[in-house]
């Protein structure tokens, strides 16, 4: 599993977790999202998909839901869940395929509880001062859970910011804006790029 976290609300998370599984699927896999941010859902609007049902009902085998916004790519949507139905959700995520777990902001326990089930994750930031800074502070948060690093997405940017590299030492991918960035040509190379880090949690 794949944890696409960050600190900062509005980031980019749930579209670049979005832009990666439509990457996955041009590999011919099968990627399955799934919405962790149980206060404030938004992944379900995002890919076109019901809210209901979700990961509330995972455990018992309620199916995913096929994005028509990103064909080829499942989505589990944060239904009616809370933190202990989260858990179990986790814990019986199929490991035959990629998936991508869409974080909520911030450094809460609820932002904790996906990137520690996760194997790996990525960090999205902004390239702003503040953007640069949360996302030191989300590599530090994840580091203190044993989760490695792979990489840090740059939401809207054509470059790395200054220091971002260093700072994180992790690879750093810059994804330009786009007006539809889940099918423009100018997020594809950088979607398939963040790819190849979910790829080897498979």
């Amino acid at each position: 599993m794949l944890a696409v976290v960050g600190g900062k609300g509005g980031s980019g998370k749930t579209t670049t977790a979005l832009g990666v599984a439509g990457a996955l699927v041009e590999r011919r896999r099968r990627p399955l999202v799934v919405d962790c941010d149980l206060d404030a859902p938004n992944l379900h609007l995002r890919a076109g998909v019901p809210r209901d049902p979700g990961v509330d009902a995972a455990e018992a085998g309620a199916p995913s839901h096929e994005s028509p916004v990103v064909p080829g790519a499942d989505v589990l949507p944060a239904g009616s869940a809370d933190g202990d139905d989260l858990d179990r959700a986790l814990a019986s995520l199929p490991e035959h395929r990629p998936v991508l777990l869409d974080c909520p902001a911030g450094a809460s326990e609820a932002a904790v509880r996906p990137l520690r089930a996760a194997d790996a994750c990525l960090v999205v930031a902004t390239d702003s001062r503040e953007g640069v800074e949360d996302a030191v502070k989300t590599t530090a948060m994840a580091r203190a859970v044993n989760t490695p690093v792979r990489a840090v997405a740059v939401s809207q940017s054509p470059r790395v910011p200054d220091g971002l590299a260093d700072a994180t030492v992790a690879d750093v991918i810059p994804v330009p804006a786009a007006g539809s960035p889940l099918s423009a040509r100018e997020t594809s190379a950088a979607y398939a790029t963040l790819a190849g880090y979910a790829e080897p949690n498979t």
